[in-house]
């Protein structure tokens, strides 16, 4: 019994140095995919949050959703088509986007952190025009109402993580005409992330860290070492992607980016607050 205390205590003493050094940081967390759809995962990522908070980080959380949209628009029988990794975008799609991301997935975030006893305050890019893009092309074609983010109101966040909420984003955005633009959830925890100063981004997927050559997990690579790995295809799918997103916030100034398996219990704090971590960090 003396001895599993004595771990317990151990773990904390680990622990401290790294809280000491984030109190007072930003750490915008992209959660998504799996984790998101099960509920013991969702409780345990909401009390994770909270702790954040609790020992002097300010968590910004942007979420994404696509498990639950493609089940919308199937019952809808909206079929979902897909262009370099980005979900085709027509009026109709963009309209269950938003019903989805804003009125469900938003809000049952924030409830979860909620009952955690946090507080969280949800937001859509579009409320007090929070996330501002553009339409975008992929690979030369249109994509419908794809869109990247140009521009984030930071004092909007700052004041909420300054009140004591953690703001909970979901990555709907608006084009200079207020019309609604549908933004990976990835590259706009990126944008937020560069635009608030975040000492860090965690991106919250569904594989346990980028692999090298030999299949092992790397704990740490540079960004020479990304464009390496997606020069060589060893980096593919969706891993490109986020890859891509952790260099644009690096070169924004971001100081870490990590990639880590939502589905493991704790693995924002296991990642945060552990000497090896459990996933991979971009420096």
């Amino acid at each position: 019994m003396m001895k599993a205390l004595q771990d317990k205590a151990g773990v904390l003493i680990e622990a401290l140095p790294y809280i000491q050094r984030f109190r007072g940081a930003i750490f915008v967390v992209k959660y998504g995919g799996h984790a998101m759809t099960d509920p013991d995962a969702a409780r345990s990522f909401a009390r994770d949050v909270v702790l954040l908070q609790s020992i002097g980080v300010l968590p910004v959380v942007v979420h994404g959703g696509g498990p639950q949209i493609e089940q919308v628009l199937t019952k809808l029988d909206i079929k979902s088509t897909f262009k370099g990794g980005m979900r085709v975008t027509d009026d109709a799609t963009m309209d269950v986007v938003r019903m989805v991301l804003v009125g469900q997935v938003n809000q049952e975030i924030v409830s979860l952190i909620n009952q955690a006893g946090g507080r969280a305050m949800g937001l859509s890019g579009a409320d007090g025009n929070l996330l501002v893009g553009r339409k975008m092309r992929v690979k030369g074609e249109d994509v419908g109402r794809v869109g990247k983010i140009d521009r984030v109101d930071q004092q909007q966040i700052q004041l909420l993580t300054g009140g004591g909420f953690i703001p909970v984003i979901a990555p709907v955005a608006v084009d200079v005409d207020c019309r609604p633009l549908n933004v990976n959830a990835d590259l706009a925890a990126s944008a937020v992330a560069a635009h608030v100063g975040a000492r860090k981004l965690l991106l919250m997927t569904d594989v346990d860290g980028v692999r090298g050559r030999d299949g092992a997990v790397l704990r740490t690579i540079e960004r020479d070492d990304v464009t390496r790995l997606i020069e060589e295809r060893v980096a593919e799918g969706g891993m490109i992607p986020k890859l891509e997103c952790a260099l644009s916030a690096l070169q924004a100034g971001v100081k870490k980016v990590h990639i880590i398996d939502g589905r493991v219990r704790h693995a924002l704090l296991l990642e945060i607050f552990t000497d090896h971590g459990i996933g991979t960090e971009v420096v």
